[in-house]
């Protein structure tokens, strides 16, 4: 279990002969000060059009936003579960045997289920260190106290490093707890939206620039992009935007007035800030006509389920909603721009950060 001493949350190891202390707020905002998810924009980042539709392909039934769930396990004390490799991944298969070999355990509590679905079903976990985490997706466990399966799985990742993992995912930037929208982000009473950048998923046939060779297909930060990318992303439309790749940063330029784009709703302008202030990156292909956000799900909560009681309506939704919730992110969207300038010496393009980081004791 954990449990709470101060700002500390003491997570017990099993086996150990105490205690491994890990500080709450770096559970809450991991990664270094210096990572991408904690980077503002900077005060002189080059901004280029995204170009991103506010009806994806056209479709009424796309959805506005989808609610792109990551299972994020931060229970380092919880029994060890055996992570099974298993090959379903999105073919429709059942994702529920775990006859595969075993790619590593990790702790997990005893009831916390991941059905088998097709959706992308990210998932990190927190080790009984306090301070690795492993990647996996698509995670399912299929019953109480049993094992666990995935296809791709990360190598180890540092709680206090840089954010950066190289699979999985598309972009190598999904799976973990980097750009994920937490229980109670988004709620009621802040003048601000979450203090870090966001991850979002994108149509990639229509909005994603049709490249020829996969070095074409993403852009740092991203390591990779997704398997079909040569030939598949901009192939609706044939998109020659070069600067929209997976792993782009999107934000909404610093010149435009947050005030003057006619949002409707608290949480959307809230998400207004965050997009113009941190931005987003592209991280993972939605499957469909859509936009998503990457949200939090895990024995801590669901992300949706808070923001539902928080305002009284879901945050996913559909454009032929056409409800002040739905019709703030489609202004957010095509709002966007790509900052063309992010790279590994100019993190949120150049210049000083357009806003204060958040306060991130020690790092």
């Amino acid at each position: 279990m954990f449990v709470a001493v101060g700002a500390t949350i003491a997570a017990i190891v099993p086996g150990g002969a105490g205690a491994t202390a890990v500080p709450a707020d770096v559970l809450r905002q991991p990664f270094a000060a210096t990572s991408i998810w904690n980077t503002p924009i900077g005060t002189g980042a080059r901004y280029v059009p995204a170009g991103l539709p506010a009806v994806p392909r056209g479709s009424v039934w796309a959805p506005m936003p989808q609610d792109d769930g990551d299972h994020l396990i931060f229970t380092p004390d919880a029994p060890l579960v055996a992570v099974h490799a298993n090959s379903a991944g999105w073919s429709g298969r059942s994702r529920c045997g775990t006859t595969g070999p075993v790619l590593f355990t990790a702790p997990m509590p005893r009831d916390y289920l991941v059905p088998s679905s097709n959706e992308n079903e990210g998932a990190a976990f927190l080790m009984a260190d306090g301070r690795t985490m492993r990647y996996v997706a698509p995670l399912a466990r299929c019953l109480a106290g049993g094992a666990a399966s995935a296809q791709d799985v990360s190598a180890p990742v540092d709680l206090y490093g840089d954010g950066l993992s190289r699979r999985p995912g598309a972009a190598g930037l999904s799976g973990g707890p980097g750009g994920v929208l937490r229980v109670g982000e988004l709620g009621p009473g802040s003048p601000t939206g979450p203090r870090h950048a966001l991850r979002v998923i994108v149509d990639s046939p229509q909005v994603l620039f049709r490249c020829r060779v996969e070095a074409q297909c993403f852009r740092w930060p991203a390591a990779t992009s997704d398997a079909g990318s040569v030939g598949g992303y901009g192939s609706v439309g044939n998109n020659q935007n070069a600067a929209m790749r997976m792993g782009a940063l999107l934000a909404i330029p610093a010149t435009v007035d947050l005030t003057r784009m006619g949002l409707e709703t608290q949480p959307g302008r809230q998400l207004a800030w965050t997009m113009q202030n941190f931005g987003a990156y592209v991280a993972d292909s939605t499957g469909g006509p859509s936009f998503g956000f990457v949200t939090e799900r895990g024995p801590a909560g669901s992300f949706g389920d808070t923001f539902r009681s928080d305002h009284g309506f879901p945050f996913a939704q559909r454009v032929r909603d056409n409800t002040p919730w739905s019709r703030d992110v489609q202004r957010i969207m095509v709002a966007l721009s790509v900052v063309d300038d992010n790279g590994p010496t100019s993190i949120g393009g150049g210049g000083a950060p357009i806003t204060a980081r958040a306060v991130l004791p020690g790092r």
